[in-house]
Parts: C-alpha cells; structure tokens; sequence
C-alpha cells in the first residue's frame, strides 16, 4: 500500500514538473482535440490526404494534423456518442451528406466560412448548407454519371446514343432481343442504394422529388414508380435484385452484367481498369437521360469535412477547411486518391489537360448538380429512406402496384414531413 502511495505521489510530482503541456497529455482527454498547433482528422480511408499533403499544410501553417481512418458507420457511431456527451470526436470529421440535417439540428456542426467565390464554383455544397448556413464542405464529388456498354448496344443494332428515356427504352429491347438478359442495371433491395438510385432516376426525370414543405411530389414519385414497374415487367431489370446488394448491382457494369447504369463517378475509372473489369474498352460515361431530352439536373450524393462544435481548435479547423478546398489541393487530392474534385473549375483543368478521363458534358453536368431536398437534407432521412426503399423491394417483388407503391410512399413520407414541422 504504501509503495502504490508513492508511486502515485512520484506521478503526480512528475506531471506538475513537466509543465501545462505535459500536465495535459497526463489527463484524461478523451473526445477532446488538440491545442493550436494541432488538429486531428476523422475521416474513412478513401477521403485521407496523403502524408506529402499534411506536410506541406504543417510547413504553411506550423499545424499538425492526426489522421484517424474508420468506416463510415463506425465515424457515425463515433460523432454521436462523443457529441452527446459535448466531446469532440476529433477537430474535423466525416460528414455524410445524409446526416447533415440529424448534426446540424443537434448542434454538432460548427459553422464554415466560404467565400462566395467557392459556393459558385461548388455546387454540391448545397446539401451541407442549412437556412444559408455552411457546415461541411465536400472533398468528393460523387455525382452520379450514366453509363453505357456500347459494345452491347451496337451489336444488337443500336446506332446512336441514348440520351433520354425516350430513346432508351427501344434500346433496351433491341439489346435483350440480342441476348443481353438484363439491359438496366437498378438496385431493389431494401437498402441505402436503393432509395439514392430511386432519388436519381426521379431527380434527373422531373426536376423534382420532394415539394416546398418537404412532403413528396406525387407526380415525380409516380412517374418513376411506373417506370420502374414497366422495366420489370419487360424484363430489363432482373427481378433478383431485390435481394441482390445494392454494390453488387452497381459493380455489373464493370463485370458485363448489364448495359446501363446509373451509378456512382468512381467507375469512371474503375470499367477500364483491367484489376477489375471484365468490360475494358467496352463502357462510356453518356449524357444523363431525361424524359424525351437529356437531363437538365444532376444529382451528387458526396462526403464532407466539418469541424466539430467541440473542437478546441476551430480556428486551426477553419484554416484546414479553407487549404482543403485550393484548387492546387483538389488536384493534389485527385492525384492521391483518384476522387473527382468537388470544384467545377479544378474538374474543368483536369479533364481538359487529359489527367482526367472523361468527355466533356461532366463538366456540364457537375455545373448542373441540384439537391432533391428544398430545404435541405431533413433529420428524420434515415427513417424516410428506409420507407422509401422497402417500398421499391416491394415493388420488385411484385407485391405492390406501382399506383399502390405510390400512395403508401407519399403516406408515409408526408406523415414524416409533417411531423416534424
């Protein structure tokens, strides 16, 4: 007993002497971030910076920034057990464009300053501002692209593009009748992919999905119901995909399993990747299709950094954010990671100088990039979307008309919007 004393007096004795600096790292700081001259970062693996990178903002500002890499369900967890309890999980974390309205209702989001400059030249910030407000600035652009196999489409006689439904769809049966079993690629499982893949396909044919009050437009929600009901029925979208993962669905245009998706700006690179495509060559990005015309919006479901309302170093955040999103950085980014930059201007450079792969109307199409939520992304999204996609798996098992599919989701989405107004 009276060893454990001394020991522990020795302890005490030693944090003292050693100064504020030492004093601090012998507490407890759990949730709490660093002081002035460091910052840390929470972030998923595929959005990390490189270490050249965090070197070269240390050598320009004398921060440095810990990078802590989790999965994305993990980071969530993470915010909110820390943030509940008024800790920061880390300086600058993950924002998911899906729990905007959930951390900035709760008061985990610190406000970001952005230039209007940067707002114009970015216009997926849109899902990370509330009431005007910035809260997270993304470092993806994942805007979804259309893609095409136009091997298959010119073997079964197709000789021009697609670019609206109203050309696709005698495309789809000319493709079918040709041996292509499935032509579009459409996840139906009752899942995330499923109500983001339903949001696309109602966004870029209507303009719109949910009405001023943030209960659902009918007439979007009927209109692609009913597409998707015909596609079925026509056998252009395989029936097992009601219980097939949504990433697997995704992943058949790069493994030949269909002739159409509209999907996620990562296969851009990776249907030409000979590590993982089956379809090399075979596959290009097209105009997004519309009802009878092109699309005249896109849709962008992207990742974020925000800084944490706990951080004890917001101004050290604020300075990151605002190194983060410098062209130079989005390109260096780019180089690093292969995500596409989030600013239209950077895009623009980079495919043009041919660093980029792609045709040019994804610049159009990234200047185009709306939010199928007027008043940004709600609080109650991640019930909403769980009523949304077990409608549409419902709907592909045949279990509900899509006049039925239609007034149960309308139901259960207003009954949401409603009640929370």
């Amino acid at each position: 007993m009276k060893l454990t004393k001394k020991i522990a007096a020795f302890l005490l004795a030693f944090c003292l002497v050693a100064g504020a600096g030492f004093l601090s790292a012998c507490s407890n700081t759990q949730g709490n971030a660093g002081d002035g001259d460091s910052l840390t970062l929470l972030i998923p693996e595929w959005g990390a910076p490189s270490e050249e990178m965090l070197k070269q903002f240390k050598d320009e500002t004398g921060i440095t920034v810990t990078v802590e890499v989790a999965g994305w369900d993990e980071i969530k967890q993470k915010v909110s057990v820390a943030s509940s309890g008024k800790n920061a999980p880390a300086d600058l974390i993950e924002v998911d464009w899906s729990w905007v309205g959930e951390f900035t209702s709760a008061g985990w989001l610190e406000k970001i300053n952005v230039p209007e400059s940067v707002k114009k030249d970015m216009p997926s910030l849109t899902y990370f501002t509330v009431d005007g407000q910035v809260y997270a600035v993304p470092y993806t652009n994942d805007m979804r692209i259309a893609y095409l196999n136009t091997d298959m489409s010119k073997k079964a006689g197709v000789t021009e593009i697609p670019n609206s439904w109203e050309t696709l769809e005698p495309a789809f049966a000319k493709m079918k009748a040709n041996g292509v079993e499935y032509p579009m690629l459409f996840p139906l499982t009752a899942e995330e992919k499923t109500t983001t893949s339903f949001l696309t396909l109602a966004y870029t044919r209507n303009n719109v999905v949910f009405n001023d009050d943030n209960t659902l437009n009918r007439e979007s929600a009927h209109d692609t119901l009913t597409l998707l009901e015909k596609m079925l029925k026509e056998g252009y979208i395989n029936p097992n995909n009601t219980s097939t993962p949504g990433i697997d669905v995704f992943k058949g245009i790069q493994n030949g399993n269909g002739a159409f998706l509209e999907g996620p700006s990562s296969y851009l690179t990776s249907v030409n990747d000979e590590k993982v495509s089956k379809v090399v060559g075979q596959v290009q990005a097209i105009e997004f299709p519309g009802k009878d015309a092109p699309a005249t919006k896109s849709i962008s479901f992207t990742e974020a950094i925000g800084i944490s309302s706990f951080s004890k170093n917001k101004e050290g955040a604020q300075k990151f954010i605002e190194w983060y999103y410098r062209p130079e950085t989005q390109a260096e980014l780019n180089r690093a990671t292969s995500l596409l930059p989030t600013r239209t201007s950077v895009l623009s450079e980079m495919i043009h100088s041919g660093e980029i792969k792609a045709p040019d109307f994804v610049i159009t199409q990234s200047q185009n990039v709306g939010t199928p939520f007027p008043n940004g992304v709600p609080k109650y999204y991640a019930q909403m979307s769980s009523e949304i996609y077990n409608i549409v798996n419902q709907l592909g098992q045949g279990k509900l008309t899509a006049d039925q599919a239609t007034d149960m989701m309308v139901e259960k989405v207003d009954a949401l919007a409603k009640s929370q107004s």
